[in-house]
C-alpha cells in the first residue's frame, strides 16, 4: 500500500510539473506574441500618421495627429518596457527574492504599469475635448488652442500621469508582487492604511473620469457634426477629415472601454473590500489591458479617409444610404489644406459645423 501510495504521489507531482511547465511555456508564448504584435501594429501606425503628419497642413487636423502619433508611441513604448519586465520575470522562474531583493525591479514595473496605463486614457481624453472644442467653438479653438499650447499641454499630460506613477514611491508606499507573481502594482491584498486605499482609487477614478469624459465629448462632437451633416446648412470641404478623425475617437474610445474597464472596476471593488477574487482572474484583467495597446493603431490603420471611403461608397450602394455627396470624398485634404494654409484658421472648423456661418472678413480680421 505503501508503495503504491508514494507511486501515486510521485505521479501527481509529476503531473503538476508537467501543467506548470505547460502554463508557463503558454504564458511566455503570449507574452512573446502579444509584444510581437504591438510593435508591428504600433510601427506601422505611426508610419501612417507620421506621413500625413508631414503632409498636412490644417491645424485642427495637425494637433489631432500629434496626439495620436503621441498615443502611438506610447503604446509602443509601453509594449516594448513592460514585455521586456515580463519576460525578464518569467526567464528568473518568478524568483523575486532572488533577482530583486531589494524591489528595484518591482519599483519599475509598477511605475511603468501605471504610467502606460494612464497615459493613453488621458491622451485619448484630450483628443475627444480638442475634437470637441473644434467642431463646437472654432474660433476658440484657432485663436487659443494653437500648435504651442498644444505641445504643452500633451506634456503636461505625460507630467500627470508620470506624477500618478511614481506616487507611491515618494509617500514610500512601494508596489509589490502580485499574488501570481508575474506583474507588480499597488499593494491591495492586505493594505496597512488609508493610503494603500487611496492609491489604486485615484488610479481607477482617474482612468474612468477620462473614460467618461471621453465619451461625452465623443457623443456631443457625433451629434453636432452629424446635425450639420444632415441638414446640410452651410457648403462643408472639411468634412471628410471631421468624419475620419470622430470615427477614430468613437473607435478608440470603444477599445478604451472595453480593455480598460474591467481592470478599473476590478481595482475599486479589491481596494473597497477584502479581496477574494482569484489571482487568475486578475492577471485577466491585465492582459485585456494590454491589448487596448494593441488595437489602438489599428484604428489609425483601418479608419483612415480612403477606407472610410470605401465603407461609405459600399453602403450606399448596397443599402442606399445617401450620408452626403459621396464625391467629397475623392478630394484630398491635403489640396484643400494648401488653399487655407496662409490664414492660419481651418475655414472648415469655422464655417461648416458652426450653426450660424462665420463671415470671410471676420476671419480675416482675426489672423
Amino acid at each position: 500500500m505503501s508503495a503504491n501510495g508514494s507511486s501515486e504521489a510521485s505521479c501527481r507531482s509529476e503531473a503538476r510539473t508537467s501543467n506548470t511547465c505547460l502554463q508557463k511555456e503558454l504564458s511566455i508564448t503570449a507574452s512573446v506574441i502579444s509584444m510581437t504584435v504591438g510593435i508591428f501594429s504600433n510601427s506601422l501606425a505611426l508610419f501612417i500618421l507620421v506621413k500625413s503628419y508631414s503632409r498636412i497642413r490644417i491645424k485642427s487636423k495637425a494637433s489631432f495627429l500629434l496626439f495620436a502619433s503621441s498615443l502611438v508611441i506610447t503604446d509602443l513604448l509601453g509594449h516594448l518596457i513592460n514585455g521586456s519586465l515580463v519576460l525578464f520575470v518569467y526567464s528568473s522562474q518568478k524568483k523575486w527574492e532572488t533577482f530583486d531583493p531589494h524591489r528595484i525591479v518591482c519599483s519599475i514595473f509598477g511605475v511603468c504599469m501605471v504610467f502606460f496605463g494612464l497615459s493613453p486614457l488621458f491622451l485619448g481624453c484630450a483628443m475627444a475635448v480638442e475634437r470637441c472644442i473644434g467642431v463646437t467653438k472654432p474660433i476658440f479653438h484657432s485663436t487659443v488652442l494653437a500648435s504651442y499650447n498644444m505641445k504643452r499641454l500633451l506634456g503636461l499630460t505625460w507630467l500627470l500621469a508620470a506624477l500618478i506613477a511614481m506616487l507611491p514611491l515618494l509617500l514610500w508606499r512601494p508596489y509589490k508582487v502580485q499574488s501570481s507573481k508575474s506583474w507588480c502594482f499597488f499593494p491591495m491584498d492586505e493594505p496597512k492604511d488609508w493610503l494603500d486605499v487611496l492609491l489604486p482609487l485615484l488610479f481607477s477614478m482617474l482612468g474612468l473620469f477620462a473614460l467618461l469624459l471621453s465619451i461625452v465629448c465623443n457623443t456631443l462632437t457625433s451629434c453636432v457634426l452629424l446635425q450639420a451633416i444632415l441638414h446640410r446648412k452651410h457648403r462643408c470641404r472639411g468634412t471628410p477629415y471631421h468624419i475620419e478623425m470622430i470615427c477614430q475617437l468613437l473607435a478608440i474610445m470603444l477599445v478604451s472601454c472595453v480593455c480598460w474597464g474591467p481592470l478599473l472596476i476590478h481595482v475599486i471593488i479589491l481596494s473597497a473590500r477584502a479581496p477574494d477574487e482569484s489571482a487568475s482572474f486578475s492577471l485577466l484583467t491585465v492582459r485585456m489591458a494590454t491589448w487596448n495597446q494593441i488595437l489602438d493603431p489599428w484604428v489609425y490603420i483601418l479608419l483612415r479617409k480612403a477606407v472610410l471611403r470605401k465603407i461609405f461608397m459600399l453602403l450606399h450602394g448596397c443599402c442606399g444610404f445617401k450620408f452626403y455627396n459621396l464625391h467629397r470624398w475623392q478630394r484630398s485634404t491635403l489640396h484643400n489644406s494648401v488653399d487655407t494654409s496662409n490664414s492660419g484658421i481651418c475655414p472648415s472648423d469655422c464655417r461648416c459645423i458652426g450653426r450660424i456661418p462665420v463671415p470671410e472678413t471676420d476671419i480675416k480680421s482675426i489672423t
